[in-house]
């Protein structure tokens, strides 16, 4: 009875005072925490249902071909990363447990639109676009979950805090894919036998609402309109941020959608029947997200303790190497008709490293965006309480744009694939261009946030170095308050 009671309006929430986050605040926090996760990975799992979907779909009965079906993949990925500007304001014009409750709820509709359509294999190939589209709405979930934890943990916790609550989330794309495992194992890939991944869906949709609905709250001084987004991109250190981001979530969430497709047709290539490449392609399919998301909390962690610009540097170029491995193996399967034995064995290893160093990218990128407002907060006036009240706002109002961005480097995957395959039969070209683009973001990283700071100008003032953010001196701001992060982090664990 007290649970359905109790007051889940947070007039003042400081995550920085130490006494009150003792004293019962980080039990509210962990609280939030967890049933962010949970709605969130209902929503990563909408949202990239459809790469279950298409194994449900063989070209015999719905007449789309592989291209086709990398734009279906394609689809809600781009919806999902316009949506989570909107979604990053939400919760703090209605929210976050508002915002949780609605935004469960609206993953109904996508979900009972591929239950019906799913049935009906004569339908059209833009209505099935159509269907997809709307799948986005789970990518939305992200942001608002996001930027909501952001506002509940302290600078010091927020590697953690937000790579758990992302890696949470991220677990959505391998967990939908083994209940599709679960079901072709069981029943077949029959289209009508979709309808079980639907309504076990729907079950979980409820249940994230109604968690949400009891267990979180809603902090009454969070602010993240889209005011603080305009003042978050006006420093330069967000479009570098959002351009390394496209390299790691954008990986992360495109392979999602991709690997069991081009595992599908390297199984097919290679003689199995429709049905026993799809068993197959749907047994591996998932290890990779799996591995990803376990991984991405670390990355935050790891960025805590070393800084998330370093870590982020090392993971574009493990990347790179990962995607070399990639690209060899599947040259080699390319000169025998299909990749086989050991070089299929090499091919399916490269990419689960790359949905693994991607995790930890995840983890570490998302790091770096309090870190630079901190930094910037300290040049502004007012109290220490209004500084940290901006860094925290306009952070989380990044986070949206942030994630949209990214998640358009899912789109991107998707389409240079589909490309590749309708140009050459095969994935190569694709592979070589995502590790070249890996180099480019490797360079943006040392370039932005590692390489060390210029002279400045003689007749350059304190204030106009302030108020323009120059990119090298931000970036020894950045390092510093990563470093700080780490000191607070070690004094607290000292007096605990």
């Amino acid at each position: 009875m007290k649970l359905l009671t109790r007051n889940r309006d947070i007039e003042h929430w400081d995550a920085e005072d130490v006494v009150a986050w003792e004293n019962g605040g980080k039990e509210i926090a962990r609280r939030n925490l967890i049933w962010s996760v949970f709605a969130e990975h209902v929503g990563f799992s909408v949202w990239s249902i459809w790469s279950v979907m298409v194994l449900f779909m063989p070209a015999a009965t719905f007449h789309i071909d592989p291209a086709g079906k990398f734009f279906l993949g394609a689809m809600p990925t781009l919806v999902g990363g316009f949506m989570r500007i909107p979604y990053t304001v939400a919760t703090a014009r209605f929210g976050g447990r508002n915002w949780t409750i609605v935004s469960a709820l609206l993953l109904l509709i996508p979900t009972l639109l591929t239950l019906y359509f799913m049935n009906q294999p004569g339908t059209s190939y833009t209505t099935f676009m159509i269907v997809a589209a709307f799948a986005g709405l789970g990518g939305g979930n992200f942001s608002s979950s996001m930027s909501n934890i952001n506002v509940f943990y302290p600078q010091r916790l927020k590697g953690w805090a937000l790579g758990v609550n992302a890696g949470g989330g991220n677990l959505g794309v391998p967990v939908v894919q083994l209940v599709g495992l679960a079901v072709i194992a069981a029943l077949g890939n029959a289209y009508g036998n979709a309808s079980v991944v639907c309504l076990v869906y729907l079950a979980l949709i409820v249940l994230a609402a109604l968690g949400a609905a009891l267990y979180m709250d809603n902090v009454k001084n969070q602010k993240a309109d889209l005011s603080y987004m305009l003042k978050a991109l006006g420093v330069p250190q967000s479009w570098a941020i959002a351009f390394l981001y496209i390299g790691t979530f954008g990986s992360f969430i495109g392979y999602g959608f991709a690997f069991g497709q081009v595992l599908q047709i390297s199984f097919k290539a290679g003689g199995e029947s429709v049905a026993a490449a799809t068993l197959h392609a749907a047994q591996i399919a998932f290890i990779g997200p799996l591995l990803g998301s376990l991984a991405r909390p670390y990355g935050g962690k790891w960025a805590d303790r070393l800084g998330g610009s370093k870590v982020t540097l090392y993971t574009f170029a493990a990347m790179t190497s990962a995607a070399v491995v990639v690209a060899l193996a599947s040259t080699m399967g390319d000169r025998t008709g299909s990749p086989k034995g050991g070089v299929l064995l090499a091919m399916i290893v490269g990419f689960t490293l790359l949905f693994v160093i991607s995790g930890i990218g995840n983890g570490a990128v998302t790091k770096i965006i309090p870190s630079v407002f901190e930094a910037k907060s300290r040049g502004l006036e007012g109290d220490s309480a209004d500084k940290a009240a901006w860094a925290r706002n306009t952070s989380g109002a990044l986070i949206g744009f942030v994630g949209a961005v990214g998640a358009l480097g899912g789109v991107g995957i998707n389409l240079v694939l589909r490309s590749s395959y309708a140009s050459t039969k095969s994935a190569t070209t694709a592979f070589w261009v995502f590790m070249a683009f890996y180099v480019l973001c490797a360079v943006v990283c040392w370039a932005v946030f590692m390489r060390r700071p210029g002279t400045q100008p003689a007749d350059q003032t304190a204030a106009g170095a302030d108020e323009t953010f120059v990119i090298a001196e931000a970036e020894t701001l950045v390092l510093r308050a990563e470093g700080e992060s780490l000191g607070a982090a070690d004094t607290s664990s000292a007096r605990a």
